[in-house]
């Protein structure tokens, strides 16, 4: 074991990895033929015969479709709809339209349907005239989302109540394949040549809206497929006296985007996420406006790096999100550095943040009681807070290996300077 620095935080550089031969492309198809493998792996385990899934990311992570609105589609009629079977390797998908989406889903034609309206009696009517020729009667029937027609229509949709679907799809989505992980791993190359770009060009006078105009833009010119949720480029209040009122009493965060100019001096934490062919990125930095930390803000951004190297030391397979929410809390010197309505660190795949959260209201015995698996990616941003300075947050995503991590980040922290290992 070594220790080295990059452009970031000291970090322990590991040998023995398991993971290191990521391609830079991904397999599309066998990424698709894997992830539906361990999708059937986990109903049989779990006692489920089908799966309805409303919700994108499942129905990405489902079918490998990309799906342009992401979290959005949720307030759209027109969504993609997955039904997978046991005992089936091609699940039915169902769209608003055949291009694109249905082209690279790689599906037999008799697995492709049109648009379902499970906002409406009457397009839950006809789903359930579709159902009932698929399932079997009978039949375990899981589902992740519940519309309000789908609930008035009770048996005459599923004639035994469901079961919920996040059991299953939460434990086929935990350990990413090799392709997923390339994804990813491609969709933060994507986000950081774009965020890069704007950094570069950040001055006093420019506005947010127009920095999440210019982000999309080129992540889009890059290669993204999806934006995840809008940009934060959040100017934070100098205390908390003078920030956003919250019921915690804490830091407000996030806060919409608007057209308000930045001013010399603004500290930003930033926040954006894009995905590539279904799988995000979730990038975060603390930049200033117009100038160089002062003697405070760099020392606060030195703890966060201390902060990060204490949760990198005990992450592994094997760990539980309790080990590290412990080292956090010792090095940031008995205080838990997170926000008291967010967390340590999470996973991420076809969501932007996904189990596990590390640090919830899900209380201590959750976090203690989850151990890490190999291949698992996790998202880490501490935060640190001092009113006076503006804090400094960040986000750092690892693959967890056998013996340690491996990064799939690599952004530098300008204006700040780079703590380095001893």
């Amino acid at each position: 074991m070594t220790t080295s620095t990059r452009a970031g935080v000291t970090q322990i550089a590991r040998t023995g990895y398991t993971w290191l031969d990521i391609p830079d492309e991904p397999d599309f198809a066998r990424m698709r033929r894997e992830a539906g493998a361990r999708l059937r792996a986990a109903m049989v385990e779990q006692g489920v015969d089908a799966l309805v899934l409303l919700g994108n990311g499942n129905v990405m992570y489902a079918t490998g479709i990309s799906w342009p609105l992401a979290d959005a589609g949720l307030s759209h009629v027109e969504r993609p709809v997955a039904v997978v079977l046991a005992d089936d390797e091609h699940p039915h998908l169902f769209l608003p339209f055949r291009e694109g989406a249905a082209m690279e889903s790689g599906l037999p034609d008799d697995h492709l349907h049109g648009a379902v309206y499970l906002e409406f009696d009457e397009g839950v009517a006809d789903f359930a005239q579709i159902l009932a020729g698929l399932i079997r009667a009978g039949a375990t029937v899981a589902t992740d989302e519940l519309t309000g027609a789908m609930r008035r229509a009770g048996s005459a949709l599923f004639p035994s109540a469901p079961v919920d679907a996040g059991p299953v799809v939460g434990a086929a989505k935990l350990v990413k394949t090799i392709d997923q992980i390339a994804c990813v791993r491609r969709a933060c190359q994507i986000t950081e040549e774009a965020v890069a770009e704007i950094q570069q060009a950040l001055a006093p006078g420019a506005r947010q809206i127009d920095l999440s105009a210019q982000f999309v833009r080129r992540a889009f010119e890059l290669g993204a497929t999806t934006n995840m949720f809008d940009s934060i480029w959040q100017a934070m209040p100098t205390s908390k006296a003078e920030g956003t009122w919250t019921t915690t009493g804490d830091l407000a965060l996030p806060l919409l985007t608007t057209e308000r100019e930045l001013a010399q001096g603004d500290v930003l934490w930033t926040d954006v996420s894009i995905a590539y062919h279904g799988f995000c990125s979730d990038h975060g930095r603390t930049w200033i406006v117009g100038q160089d930390p002062t003697p405070a803000q760099q020392k606060q951004f030195q703890r966060w790096a201390e902060i990060v190297d204490a949760v990198l030391a005990v992450t592994k397979a094997g760990a539980t999100c309790g080990d590290l929410g412990r080292a956090a809390t010792v090095a940031a010197g008995g205080q838990k550095p997170w926000l008291p309505h967010f967390y340590l660190g999470h996973g991420i795949g076809t969501s932007a943040a996904e189990m596990p959260m590390i640090g919830t209201d899900l209380g201590q015995e959750w976090d203690d009681n989850f151990v890490f698996p190999a291949g698992m990616l996790l998202v880490f941003e501490p935060t640190v807070w001092e009113d006076g300075t503006g804090g400094y947050r960040g986000e750092e995503i690892v693959v967890v290996t056998e013996d340690g991590w491996m990064p799939l980040t690599e952004y530098p922290y300008d204006p700040y300077e780079v703590p380095r290992g001893n």
